[in-house]
C-alpha cells in the first residue's frame, strides 16, 4: 500500500477536493477565520486562496510530506503560511496559542479524532473558535445504514475516510460549546454527502 498511499491517494484527494460544490462551504467557514490561524489537514491547499485579512497567520497542519508539496506548488507569493508536518492528534503548539481552527472534511479521516480534537481545544486560546465543515453520519436510517455498510471498505481507498462519523456528537465530547451548526445533503450519492457546518468554542 506503500506506492498507493504515497503516491496515487493525494492526487485522489485532489482531484476529490477539486468539486466545484464545495466551494460555498469553502468560502463561508474559510471567510470566518481571524488572527492566528491552525488549519488542520491542509491537504494540497485548495482552501488556500479562501484566506484574507484579519487572518494574521496561517499554520498548515499536515501529515503527508506529498500533500505539503502539493500545496508549496499551489500557494502564491507572499502568502504567510508556516506549514507544520505533523498528526492532529499530538500539535506541535503551544497551550492556547492560536485563535482559531479550522477544519475542512477531515474529522473522517484522522485515526483517533477524539484525541484530535482535544489538542484543537488545548491550542485554542479561551474564546476563540473551532470553524468546521465536515461529511459524517446522516439522520436517516436507511442511509445510516450504506454508511455503516460501506465504512471498512471505503477507508481502504480513501486514507482511511469513515462515512459514519457523527460530528457535532465528537465535537460536544472534546470539550467544545456549538455555537451554530447546519447541515443537510449536498448532491451527491447520500451516504458520502451528509455536511455539518458551523462553529465551536471551548468550554
Amino acid at each position: 500500500m506503500g506506492f498507493y498511499n504515497d503516491i496515487i491517494l493525494p492526487r485522489v484527494c485532489d482531484l476529490a477536493m477539486r468539486n466545484k460544490q464545495l466551494r460555498p462551504y469553502r468560502e463561508r467557514v474559510i471567510g470566518a477565520a481571524e488572527g492566528r490561524v491552525l488549519e488542520i489537514g491542509i491537504g494540497s491547499g485548495r482552501n488556500l486562496p479562501f484566506y484574507r485579512p484579519p487572518v494574521r497567520e496561517l499554520l498548515a497542519l499536515e501529515p503527508a510530506p506529498k500533500l505539503i508539496a502539493m500545496a508549496l506548488d499551489a500557494l502564491h507569493p507572499g502568502t504567510p503560511v508556516n506549514f507544520i508536518e505533523a498528526s492532529a492528534e499530538a500539535i506541535p503548539l503551544d497551550d492556547r496559542s492560536v485563535d482559531t481552527v479550522v477544519t475542512t472534511w477531515t474529522l473522517c479521516s484522522i485515526p483517533d479524532a477524539a484525541m484530535a480534537l482535544t489538542e484543537m481545544r488545548r491550542v485554542l486560546r479561551p474564546g476563540g473558535r473551532l470553524l468546521f465543515v465536515e461529511h459524517g453520519m446522516a439522520p436517516d436510517k436507511n442511509v445510516r445504514r450504506w454508511q455503516d455498510w460501506l465504512t471498512p471498505a471505503w477507508k481502504c481507498i480513501s486514507g482511511g475516510c469513515h462515512l459514519n462519523r457523527p460530528i457535532s456528537t465528537m465535537i460536544e465530547a472534546a470539550g467544545f460549546r456549538i455555537d451554530r451548526v447546519e447541515t443537510g445533503y449536498m448532491p451527491g450519492p447520500k451516504a458520502m454527502t451528509f455536511m455539518y457546518e458551523g462553529s465551536a468554542r471551548p468550554n
